[in-house]
């Protein structure tokens, strides 16, 4: 399949989890693919031979996004190994940190929650979108916490995914006089290490109990949206927040 063939795409947080799976599924459905990580190079090394193995191209770049300067020199090494233009940015970087609640959480762990969920977000989308042109796509990834305020101790990480949705709906109205797309993608449980580290099995088991579908989704499920949306298939979508939730909680 090459529907975003010879697209370029960068992938922040692509090493690892969901942001591999998007990475690979990218790839191979034809674009190029610059896989951010921010710490582990094993991990991006491991990415870049799935795509390798799966026939694709893809090259990988440190960078802290909570960082402006980090975030110009991912553009810089995109441009300076597969041209100006950039066609799909996937903003994957985020994360919960830790569960805590409202008495133990300071303002430092408060703003640092929103600089890796918010600001990474913003700032990798400032620095790409002079790269697009008509056609852009933007996926970001916001979550089901962002809807329903998340779970126990998770009230700054789903305040943070709450307002990615908020700037997905208030770039697709700025960008889209430029033909460039915005969406976002709120998924639920899924399976990856985030929920290895900060979700107990008891709760994942009743969660996928509680599920229509009785099962928790898999990153490659939210890979295959991320393609759609960034392909020409979805060229009259933006603006949305889509969920991926197995029938959990509806929007």
């Amino acid at each position: 399949m090459t529907k975003l063939k010879d697209k370029i795409a960068i992938v922040t947080g692509g090493s690892r989890d969901i942001g591999r799976a998007v990475s690979v599924k990218l790839a191979k459905e034809g674009a190029k693919i610059v896989v951010n990580y921010c710490n582990n190079e094993e991990q991006a090394n491991e990415t870049l031979a799935e795509i390798k193995a799966a026939g694709g191209t893809a090259i990988s770049v440190k960078g802290d996004m909570t960082k402006a300067d980090d975030v110009a020199a991912l553009v810089a090494a995109a441009q300076a190994e597969f041209g100006e233009q950039i066609h799909i940015l996937v903003n994957v970087v985020g994360g919960l940190v830790e569960r805590k609640g409202l008495a133990e959480m300071d303002a430092d762990f408060f703003e640092w929650v929103m600089r890796l969920n918010v600001t990474s977000t913003f700032l990798a989308t400032q620095a790409v979108v002079p790269h697009m042109k008509k056609g852009g796509s933007i996926i970001n990834f916001a979550s089901l916490a962002g809807r329903d305020g998340g779970g126990p101790g998770a009230s700054a990480y789903a305040t943070s995914k709450g307002a990615v949705m908020t700037f997905t709906r208030a770039m697709a109205k700025e960008l889209g006089p430029k033909g460039i797309r915005c969406n976002s993608l709120c998924p639920g449980m899924i399976a990856t290490s985030f929920h290895d580290i900060f979700t107990a099995d008891a709760v994942r088991e009743n969660v996928a109990n509680a599920t229509p579908l009785r099962r928790q989704g898999g990153a490659e499920e939210t890979a295959d949206a991320t393609a759609y949306l960034a392909s020409d298939e979805a060229s009259f979508i933006t603006g949305t927040n889509i969920d991926i939730n197995g029938g959990l909680f509806f929007s």
